[in-house]
């Protein structure tokens, strides 16, 4: 009789398992709010502003997401997550869609059983010192006390550098960048390491920047991209297909401001994606319109990433990798046909 109980709760366990990953969609309509998943702050990527909205590169991600699916870029639900709390409250149904900065793994796609939807940011793990040290490159590092967020691959990164160096360091633990920030800005740790568009952030908020010095050296390749759980095609196709609308919009010139007056283009894949030609909505259950919202909603990718973190911002950065394929870069859409 045992047996038999926990067979039967392994099978309400599956079945409760397979009805929370295949009605996203259905939900998400239902409720009139995408739950959406981000960091708990990281200036440019996701934070509040004086009136305590969310903004940033991967908080525009979402507003694209609810704007395709529920016509409304302001139907969104954020809760904000550590590293260690992400995978959990997604795995759960606590949010829909994560989009925090996270690199795609092995593990993260097998083993934990989430679905990636594209990369939205190619990054690199990287370190961060004051000035003040005279540090000049991360082989200087050795003995050194190194902030580090944990749950995440760069604590596991920052393992592998030292152990592959020969080089000892004291690990600081912390979960949030905030948490990062009082302790480095302190000097209660001597480095603070995370991706080096995290750090390029971090600097930014400072009150002397130049005080603060990021070294030379990439020690990882980081592809960030937003994610859904296993289990639910349809929602990662819309995942999917809403981060590649953005990038093709930007290929095309598709912006913010001309998306709603382009959709007699002369170039069909641009009818194709604006809904104006041939039936690709109806394959992933959404109205014609998606796409137009989306890009509507925030622009193209090219307008978000200058709008939040490009060179005319306090972080600065360069587009470099994560330009366009026809710009020498490696952001690439598949083509909507």
């Amino acid at each position: 009789m045992k047996i038999r109980a926990l067979v039967a709760s392994l099978l309400l366990l599956f079945w409760a398992s397979l009805s929370l990953n295949a009605q996203t969609l259905d939900d998400t309509r239902a409720s009139g709010v995408l739950k959406c998943g981000i960091n708990t702050g990281l200036v440019g990527f996701a934070y509040p502003d004086e009136a305590g909205n969310w903004k940033g590169f991967d908080v525009d991600y979402c507003r694209a997401v609810a704007a395709a699916v529920l016509g409304d870029p302001d139907a969104v639900e954020y809760t904000p997550l550590t590293g260690k709390q992400r995978f959990t409250a997604l795995a759960a149904g606590q949010v829909d869609v994560l989009s925090r900065n996270t690199t795609w793994t092995f593990s993260r796609d097998t083993d934990l059983k989430q679905t990636f939807a594209g990369i939205n940011y190619y990054d690199g793990q990287g370190f961060m010192v004051h000035a003040s040290s005279g540090v000049m490159s991360a082989y200087e590092l050795s003995g050194a006390a190194v902030c580090i967020q944990t749950g995440t691959t760069t604590e596991l990164n920052l393992a592998d550098f030292f152990r592959a160096n020969d080089m000892d360091y004291d690990p600081v633990p912390i979960e949030t960048n905030a948490e990062a920030k009082q302790q480095f800005f302190a000097e209660a740790c001597d480095v603070y390491t995370s991706d080096r568009s995290g750090l390029a952030a971090t600097r930014a908020s400072h009150e002397d920047p130049d005080s603060l010095m990021v070294l030379p050296e990439i020690i990882s390749k980081e592809p960030l991209g937003p994610l859904v759980r296993h289990g639910d095609d349809q929602w990662a196709d819309i995942a999917r297909w809403v981060l590649n609308a953005l990038i093709t919009a930007e290929e095309k010139g598709l912006t913010m401001d001309n998306v709603m007056s382009m959709g007699d283009s002369n170039d069909p894949e641009v009818r194709r994606l604006l809904g104006t030609e041939g039936e690709l909505a109806s394959f992933i259950g959404l109205d014609s319109s998606w796409a137009a919202n989306a890009i509507a909603a925030v622009g193209n990718y090219g307008e978000i990433f200058e709008r939040h973190i490009g060179v005319n911002t306090a972080i600065g950065l360069e587009r470099g990798h994560n330009a366009l394929w026809t710009d020498g870069g490696l952001i690439y859409s598949p083509p909507f046909r």
